[in-house]
Parts: structure tokens; C-alpha cells; sequence
């Protein structure tokens, strides 16, 4: 399938901002069953000073903003081919070694509803792969998908306790499961086409188990799938903060406003 993808975020501010730098992880990966055709990305109110990749092979660019910029536009646009691969990745690849993906972060640190969940999910599995989609399946059934009951600082524990979340929290619900199972496990930022609309809020989030004899494995807690051609790869990490499209800080402006644009189609 070849995905065809637009995405704006502008940021306002009601101040003019003194200085800032932000980290920018838009680019697709040319890997896991995807190529990447065309992609660029264009600032207004800042420049672009570096661009490095990073331990997990994502393509970070760094971006200045502006003494007194009070308006700042990140654009990027492209088109990814994608192929079926039954969700699977592959062999693991870039310089964090397989051991880095079982290590606990703020927001998937296994607590006592995440382990309540695995004992609740049992051993009775034929192998790996059906083991993690029954877990996946667990997850949606425990929180039910509902956008505006979390944000981005809600971590695996308090998603389980609310009941409620969207599908960063379902991805980092998984990532802790599987890293208490043994299972490295990783979080990955990217894009999904919709069948019913091409405009979109925002961008889509899944998980990645990494699983003896397969590699790496994606499942999509919030679909109930392990993503196939619609999906579109861009950042991987141990968690939002790893992968997240867009990060920094900004001095001197105050009361940010945000507004993104998002069309993926096919």
C-alpha cells in the first residue's frame, strides 16, 4: 500500500518566546516491511541545527526556535510504501542492545495492577505469538478505549486504575505486561490509515514485542490487530518520552496553544 501523509502542528503563544530548542522524530523508518519514497520536513519560526540517529535508528532533528518568535509551524510531508508482514519487524537492529527494551521507565513500571493483570492472563498458550495477543486482548477488555480520561504524563498503573485511556496508554499497559514476563518490549509513534476519514486529531501508537525466532512484533491493543500495510512506522523507544514526534522546552512564551492538521491516506 502506498500511504500518502501531511501532518501540521503550530504552536502559539501569547508571548513572544526567548529562546527554545525541540526535537523533532517525524521521519519514517526505511525498514520493517516499509519504504519511504519521499519526506520532508519545513520549519517556520525556528531553524534546523542538527540532524543525528539516534539508539533505537530514529531520525532526530533538532530545532532552534527564534528569539521573539511567537508562532511556531513544524510541517512534514511524504509517502511510505508498506507491505503485509504480519506485524512482524524482524531481527533486532540499532545500537541499544535487546536487554535495554526490559528496563522499567515512570510510565511502565510494572506496579500491582500490572501484575495482577498478568496472573490474571494465566500460562496456558501454545506459544509466544498467542500468548501476546491474548494479552493484548486482556488489556482492551480492562481499559476500554476513550479519548480524554488520560494525557501524556498518565502511566500503565494509572490507566489500569482509571479504566479508561487512548492508545499510548494501551501500548504502555502492554510494554509493562511484557517486560514482567520477560519479554523485551518497545513503544512505537507512528501513523494509521483510517477507513472512514482521512483527517485526523492526531497521530497513532502501538506496542512491539521482541520474541525468540520472530524478532520484533507489533500488536495494537486499541484495534485488537498486529499492524498491517496501513500502518506507518516512525519512532521507537522504551516509551512515549523515547519516541514522542515532538519534545523540548521553550522559555519566555506563555500559554502555549497547539493546533495539528493530520491527513493519512491511502
Amino acid at each position: 500500500m502506498r500511504v500518502k501523509v501531511r501532518h501540521s502542528t503550530e504552536y502559539h503563544y501569547d508571548q513572544a518566546v526567548s529562546r527554545g530548542l525541540q526535537k523533532i522524530r517525524l521521519t519514517p523508518k526505511h525498514s520493517g516491511g516499509q519504504t519511504v519514497l519521499s519526506w520532508r520536513t519545513e520549519i517556520e519560526g525556528g531553524r534546523k541545527e542538527v540532524a543525528y540517529t539516534d539508539q533505537h535508528n530514529n531520525l532526530v532533528e533538532l530545532l532552534s526556535i527564534e528569539p521573539g518568535t511567537r508562532t511556531v509551524t513544524i510541517l512534514c510531508e511524504g509517502e511510505v510504501d508498506t507491505s503485509d508482514t504480519a506485524g512482524v519487524i524482524g531481527q533486532h537492529g540499532g545500537f541499544a542492545p535487546l536487554w535495554y527494551f526490559q528496563r522499567a521507565t515512570p510510565h511502565t513500571r510494572a506496579g500491582p495492577r500490572v501484575r495482577q493483570l498478568v496472573r490474571d492472563l494465566g500460562k496456558d498458550f501454545d506459544d509466544d505469538p498467542s500468548r501476546l495477543h491474548a494479552l493484548s486482548a486482556l488489556i482492551l477488555r480492562t481499559v476500554g478505549y476513550e479519548t480524554g480520561t488520560t494525557d501524556f504524563s498518565t502511566t500503565a498503573e494509572q490507566a489500569l486504575e482509571t479504566g479508561r485511556g487512548v492508545c499510548q496508554d494501551h501500548a504502555h499497559i502492554l510494554i509493562a505486561a511484557a517486560r514482567l514476563m520477560g519479554y523485551p518490549a518497545r513503544y512505537v509513534s507512528g501513523y494509521l490509515v483510517m477507513d472512514d476519514r482521512v483527517d485526523q486529531d492526531a497521530g497513532h501508537a502501538w506496542a512491539e514485542v521482541h520474541v525468540e525466532g520472530l524478532g520484533w512484533v507489533g500488536f495494537d491493543v486499541s484495534n485488537g490487530v498486529s499492524p498491517d500495510p496501513r500502518y506507518v512506522r516512525v519512532a521507537t523507544g522504551l516509551d512515549y518520552g523515547e519516541a514522542a514526534p515532538i519534545s523540548g522546552i521553550v522559555y519566555g512564551g506563555r500559554n502555549e496553544s497547539m493546533v495539528v492538521q493530520l491527513q493519512v491516506q491511502q
